[in-house]
């Protein structure tokens, strides 16, 4: 099936996939494009990682509008698991490389990237491609595997998770910009912008006896938000998540979806994973947990949509 035209005033006709996947229908239906000078959400489509980038983040005003001359930038994608960048388990490199050298053109005094892994945190720094595209960009791979890392946060608006361990870069930096891959999940279903936030915990353990769903809802109250949620959707892992088995697994769909509100970045990341894999939204609980929590919309209706096609 070729690829059909990607159109701001309307929605998706179809997604191309380099895989088997045929007939996919339209991501983000029947959500209409509002004029306005800066969207809540855009979604690009056809292009390379550092060109979609590109595209995005021009529509928001440039990385200039977040990041400002002599301040501390962290990048936080997902690293989690010690695999290639061609099985899906972690955010594509040069999609990190391309945002931290954003970051520093627009002046940032350094850059820094860290995740808490879920395997030996060298060999997945590493084996993810990130460490090296990282450093060859003039970023700082930070660690994250020790508890002395970390700093206890109140956290007020939460039901279940009233405090955490988060990561001291976090607590210290002037801006971040939250970056995960769009991957089926098994325990939570699907791993997006707020599953990535559990990278920036030290004792996530908790989340795993204490009701999953509703934690992962209450770590992304804490207070300091992403300028920008970046979802990678140019290889997504659309089963056996959250590390899949083999590239089998994954489908390239060249995407990249951006939006400042988390509640719409994952649930029209859903919308899209639901062109190749079905995925029940409501089984993704803490999205309508989020929403219940005033951290952003799931009426994707209600907001102003820029989708490019490249």
């Amino acid at each position: 099936m070729k690829r059909r035209d990607f159109l701001l005033s309307a929605a998706i006709t179809g997604v191309a996939s380099t895989l088997r996947f045929y007939k996919l229908e339209a991501a983000l239906q029947n959500n209409k494009v509002r004029v306005t000078s800066t969207p809540d959400l855009v979604a690009v489509m056809g292009g390379e990682p550092a060109a979609m980038l590109d595209k995005a983040l021009a529509k928001f005003g440039g990385v200039q509008a977040f990041v400002k001359k002599g301040q501390t930038v962290v990048i936080k994608p997902n690293i989690g698991w010690d695999k290639s960048p061609n099985l899906a388990a972690n955010t594509n490199p040069e999609l990190v490389k391309a945002l931290v050298k954003k970051c520093l053109a627009a002046g940032a005094k350094k850059v820094q990237v860290f995740d808490h892994t879920c395997q030996q945190w060298d060999n997945c720094y590493r084996n993810s491609g990130i460490k090296a595209a990282v450093e060859s960009a003039g970023g700082e791979m930070l660690p994250a595997n020790d508890g002395s890392h970390y700093q206890k946060v109140a956290l007020p608006n939460g039901v279940r998770l009233k405090e955490a361990m988060i990561h001291k870069a976090l607590l210290e930096c002037d801006v971040w910009f939250n970056m995960p891959i769009l991957k089926n999940h098994g325990g939570a279903k699907m791993s997006i912008s707020m599953k990535n936030y559990m990278g920036i915990v030290w004792d996530r353990g908790f989340f795993h006896s204490s009701d999953l769903q509703q934690c992962i809802a209450d770590i992304c109250t804490y207070p300091k938000r992403p300028a920008l949620n970046i979802v990678d959707a140019y290889r997504i892992l659309y089963k056996n998540g959250p590390q899949g088995r083999n590239e089998s697994d994954t489908a390239i769909l060249k995407t990249l979806i951006v939006s400042p509100n988390i509640v719409a970045a994952d649930t029209a990341s859903i919308k899209f994973f639901n062109q190749v894999e079905k995925m029940d939204i409501n089984a993704v609980g803490h999205i309508a947990k989020a929403e219940a929590l005033h951290l952003g919309t799931r009426n994707l209706d209600s907001l102003k949509i820029e989708r490019i096609k490249m």
